[in-house]
C-alpha cells in the first residue's frame, strides 16, 4: 500500500463526510430506541458512524 493510496482514501471520505452525517443520525436514532440509551450518547454516536461511514465510502471508491 503507497502513501498515495492512504491520501486518495482520505480525499475520498473527507468529501463524503457531509453525505454520510444523515444516514448515521437515522441509525444513532435506530440504535437509541432499540437500545434505550440516554440521550448524551447521540452526539457521540452520530460522529463516530460518520467517520466509519465516511472511512468505508472513501476505500470503496478508491479500491472497489
Amino acid at each position: 500500500m503507497n502513501h498515495i493510496d492512504i491520501v486518495l482514501t482520505l480525499v475520498f471520505s473527507i468529501v463524503m463526510i457531509l453525505f454520510m452525517s444523515y444516514p448515521a443520525m437515522v441509525l444513532s436514532n435506530f440504535i437509541e430506541d432499540k437500545l434505550s440509551l440516554s440521550e448524551k450518547w447521540h452526539t457521540p454516536l452520530v460522529i463516530s458512524f460518520t467517520f466509519i461511514f465516511s472511512l468505508a465510502i472513501g476505500i470503496y471508491l478508491r479500491f472497489g
